[in-house]
């Protein structure tokens, strides 16, 4: 079977049925990015909460089914906005981003590129320089060629090295401004309104496989956690050999998020025995059911 890694999904809005369904089809871990849960957080108090769910339940829900999870913090674009508790949560970035688990500072970037999100941006270039971390930077869904130009700008500003940096949510607008850097380059196939199977295939017809990563970008939306080896199908049938399949579905994101000291990748490159008896400070999954160890 061949291995995939989703580098961009939110798993703590999907079901259990999710995990079974990923882990059959091959895919051996993820990366859940700090992300807007629907709706504004209250306080700083309820951050911190939701990191630590990343960090602990999350992380040990997925292995509970046999897959690695790893996870991305920072304060995402929309909440820069609302300052009642954006530089409270800056605050609190540094000791998250020392954690076992966190691979990189995200997803941070723009939503409607306002002087908020440009200070908050680069504050956080700043605290990934500083702690010599990868970055996961989100591109706008309006504006997307503006918000890609400003994001390469803010990169160069702070000075940290473009080869610790992906560029995510790529499609055919921006892709080209990315190419022109040494940033990663992040592309979502996600339902309706970002890419599909078959329109990634032909950017990797005409561009080729260097530093291409595919995430599904699944989360409490119409979305789908299989759209990587979905994607790696959509190869297949279109002419790519598995190795190339493998080198962008599984190597590329794995090789990026490695640079963070945080993923082995030959460690990843097998799935978790399933010991469905683990629990996280004292909570399982199970609820009466027979309990799975494989």
């Amino acid at each position: 079977m061949l291995k995939y890694f989703d580098p961009h999904i939110h798993m703590i809005s999907r079901t259990t049925d999710d995990y079974q369904n990923m882990a059959a089809a091959g895919i051996t871990g993820v990366i859940e990015p700090a992300a807007r849960q629907g709706q504004a957080y209250s306080s700083v108090g309820s951050f911190i909460d939701y990191f630590d769910t990343l960090l602990g339940w999350e992380r040990s829900r997925a292995s509970v089914f046999g897959i690695h999870h790893f996870c991305t913090i920072g304060l995402n674009p929309t909440e820069a906005n609302d300052l009642s508790v954006a530089n409270e949560v800056l605050e609190a970035l540094p000791r998250y981003l020392v954690k076992d688990g966190v691979v990189a500072v995200g997803a941070i970037g723009y939503k409607d590129i306002t002087p908020e999100e440009d200070r908050f941006l680069a504050a956080q270039l700043e605290l990934a320089k500083q702690f010599n971390l990868p970055v996961l930077v989100h591109t706008p869904h309006r504006d997307k060629i503006g918000g890609t130009k400003r994001t390469l700008a803010v990169i160069r500003e702070v000075g940290i090295a473009e080869h610790l940096v992906i560029i995510d949510h790529l499609n055919e607008l921006n892709l080209q401004l990315v190419l022109d850097s040494d940033c990663w380059r992040g592309h979502s196939i996600y339902p309706n309104t970002r890419m599909s199977e078959q329109r990634m295939v032909a950017l990797l017809q005409e561009y080729g496989t260097e530093k291409m990563v595919v995430n599904s970008a699944a989360d409490w939306g119409i979305s789908d956690p299989l759209k990587v080896p979905k994607t790696g199908q959509a190869m297949l049938a279109a002419g790519f050999s598995e190795t190339q399949v493998e080198q962008v579905l599984f190597h590329n994101p794995v090789d990026f998020f490695a640079q963070s000291g945080q993923l082995d990748k030959q460690l990843v490159s097998t799935p978790l025995p399933i010991d469905q008896r683990r629990q996280w400070q004292g909570d399982s999954v199970l609820r009466g059911q027979e309990t799975v160890v494989k």
